[in-house]
């Protein structure tokens, strides 16, 4: 736990600013899916240190908290459901 905390201020730090991606990519197997296409089925990946991170073409943009995207879909998702009860 402490040693991932101490990787992540070292990144916060001295890591990759994430300022250039690849083209979005949608994977449609399941199977072989990385797992930053998990949330979305779409990726990009930075162009200078490899990592990939999740996409959403409806937004048309990076995912970098897929935790806050989530949170964000339940409550897109209660104010729909609001919406057509009313």
């Amino acid at each position: 736990m402490i040693a991932k905390w101490i990787a992540r201020l070292f990144d916060a730090l001295f890591g990759c600013r994430h300022s250039r991606y690849s083209f979005p990519v949608t994977v449609r197997r399941v199977v072989s899916r990385p797992q930053a296409a998990a949330l979305t089925g779409t990726y990009v990946a930075c162009l200078d240190c490899g990592k990939e991170f999740a996409y959403d073409w409806k937004e048309m943009k990076v995912i970098t908290s897929p935790e806050q995207y989530r949170e964000d879909l339940v409550k897109a998702t209660q104010r729909e459901l609001a919406k057509h009860a009313a």
